[in-house]
């Protein structure tokens, strides 16, 4: 066994030009490499493909990967061959010269690593035509597809403990980035015959800032939180088709490459906008949440939320493809108090059972409980996974902190209100009804003659909509029905109401522009390098952007930025130095070493 972890180092190092493992890979590497099944949850960013990737590389075999997206396998495949690994894939997409060329590297039992969808793997004859070609491994991909309590549950994934059966019992590794325990209990049950070796490591992604926002002309909050990031790649989340291309037109008015993605787009427009965003700098795709699992793109420097996410595990997922090459990587949301709603709606019209609708809102509620949160985001993400030693500050309320306030009197007066009119109207009109605006619909439904009209007016507006909004994640209030946007009490409401129940709130501070905008400034480059070092990396993406172009393939997969960072920093002269910046393995020496060399040197003169 010692052996074969030595081989496994050094195929790191000399395939995959690092030096050490990313905390968590070897543990799971080694329980791969001695044969036994193995479950692992680690973060995204953490390299789980490492862990099936190098065990192929140092014993001799087959290792089959399921892999969800045709495009996700696609761009892995490409990037092994890049390191000289021999890997293929057997999809729909490739064309006749690939699918001859890998059953050809089966036959002669040359292949390392070939990816295929659980659909393919399913059919009739490739499990036992597989069989005979050696394997000796299954590696499941996002094995949270496999549970029906997971947030992207897939049917065919079910298939996979028989297609695991028709390839002879082989070892198994299951690897997904989130999963509750419900979730990790159900893939372990569907899996695996026996009990796995299983690691459940941190989920904290400390290269993640997050920060939350209540909505409040949204585009020109998403346009003040690009503006910090010019240059960088990232996805705006939005929650509807339209909306991601009237967002795509908005921000490219704005001066952006601002790109449209989502499933109603023709296939050929959807793939070059992909295309485009993989392979290039300084891109932006608006999108549905269609758009990211199949992205395999390290460097992605910001994640937006325009809408709230449905659950936290879907949250994390979609932040989770910012900073996957651990550099510094910002992500904002925004929420308000008609997503709280359409959500709720979203869940209680779906065709579904009782059981998973009470999982779905009680996932809804954690979501809504993160965004409302007081104190630190973070602590309360990774407490929702299980975990409770937290480190933080980077997070908004850390930075920025948040005050609670005893709000049962304000709470009291909103309720009263709600009550009075009827139990049937929204936040704007609850909030002209409690500041005492008599507006012509207030005067028409006589809500001008009610008890609580005008007793909110020490406060503004939008303070009471807010404390509408809160009251409503608190649980206090609830749609009054699925076709209005308004509310009525909960039991919860009504012993606030009554007095045999007392609420705090959060008090959201306002941060000067001032200040803002001197964050901004101190943001502007999240690498954290100096000027000499920043233009000579920026003079080096120019490089490589260039070669990318020339060979037809992302920008990354000839240099990821993290390695360009190492190489900005230590100015390699020679391909012996070369050799020591992160990331430069052996065949990426022989492919782009002098050309970095001669464009470092050309920077230097």
């Amino acid at each position: 066994m010692h052996a074969l972890e030595s081989r496994a180092r050094a195929a790191l190092k000399s395939v995959f030009g690092y030096d050490d493992f990313r905390p968590g890979q070897g543990e799971v590497i080694a329980a791969v490499l001695a044969g036994r099944d193995v479950f692992a949850v680690m973060p995204t960013g953490s390299g789980k493909s490492m862990c099936y990737q190098l065990p192929a590389l140092v014993d001799e075999g087959l290792t089959v990967v399921v892999s969800p997206l045709i495009a996700l396998m696609r761009d892995q495949v490409r990037q092994l061959q890049g390191f000289g690994v021999s890997a293929a894939s057997l999809n729909s997409a490739n064309d006749e010269e690939e699918t001859r060329a890998a059953w050809s590297a089966l036959r002669e039992r040359k292949l390392s690593l070939l990816f295929v969808s659980p659909e393919r793997l399913a059919m009739d004859g490739l499990a036992a035509r597989l069989r005979q070609a050696g394997v000796v491994r299954l590696a499941i991909d996002e094995a949270h597809c496999v549970s029906q309590w997971g947030h992207d549950f897939r049917p065919e994934y079910r298939q996979l403990a028989g297609v695991r059966a028709a390839l002879g019992d082989v070892q198994t590794l299951a690897l997904t980035a989130t999963a509750d325990r419900a979730t990790r209990d159900d893939i372990a049950a569907q899996l695996f015959p026996q009990p796995p070796a299983t690691f459940v490591h941190s989920f904290d992604r400390p290269n993640l800032s997050l920060r939350f926002e209540v909505k409040d002309q949204p585009r020109r909050q998403i346009a003040d939180f690009l503006a910090r990031h010019r240059g960088g790649s990232g996805i705006v989340y939005t929650s509807s088709r339209d909306r991601t291309e009237t967002l795509a037109e908005h921000l490219s008015a704005k001066g952006w490459r601002a790109l449209p993605y989502h499933a109603g787009l023709d296939a050929g427009t959807r793939a070059r906008n992909q295309d485009v965003f993989l392979q290039e700098d300084g891109v932006v795709v608006c999108a549905t949440i269609a758009f990211g699992m199949g992205i395999n793109k390290p460097d992605v420097r910001f994640v937006v939320h325009a809408d709230m996410p449905t659950s936290i595990e879907s949250y994390y997922q979609e932040i989770g493809r910012a900073g996957r090459d651990g550099l510094p990587a910002d992500t904002l949301t925004l929420y308000g108090l008609e997503d709280m709603a359409f959500r709720r709606r979203q869940i209680d019209e779906k065709d579904i059972g009782e059981d998973r609708r009470r999982i779905e809102h009680r996932r809804l509620d954690a979501m809504i409980g993160l965004a409302e949160a007081a104190t630190c985001r973070r602590r309360a993400l990774l407490t929702y996974f299980g975990e409770t030693e937290v480190t933080c500050g980077s997070c908004d309320l850390c930075q920025g902190g948040a005050r609670l306030y005893d709000a049962s009197i304000d709470a009291q007066k909103v309720l009263s209100a709600v009550v009075r009119t009827g139990q049937r109207f929204g936040a704007a009109h609850l909030a002209d009804v409690l500041t005492g605006q008599a507006t012509d619909t207030v005067k028409r439904l006589r809500h001008d003659a009610i008890k609580t009209f005008g007793v909110g007016k020490d406060r503004s507006r939008r303070a009471w909509t807010t404390i509408v909004r809160q009251l409503f994640a608190a649980g206090a209030l609830e749609p009054a029905s699925e076709d209005h946007g308004g509310f009525r009490l909960t039991e919860g409401g009504e012993d606030i109401l009554l007095g045999r129940k007392a609420i705090a709130l959060r008090v959201l501070p306002e941060a000067p522009a001032a200040s803002r905008q001197r964050r901004s400034r101190t943001e502007d480059r999240a690498d954290g390098l100096d000027a000499p070092t920043a233009a000579l990396f920026d003079h080096l993406r120019a490089v490589r952007l260039s070669l990318a172009r020339e060979e037809g393939v992302a920008a990354y997969m000839v240099f990821p930025d993290r390695t360009l960072i190492d190489m900005a920093r230590m100015k390699p002269a020679t391909l012996a130095t070369m050799r020591l910046v992160q990331g430069v393995g052996e065949r990426k020496l022989d492919q782009y070493g002098q050309a970095f060399l001669d464009a470092i040197r050309t920077f230097e003169d």
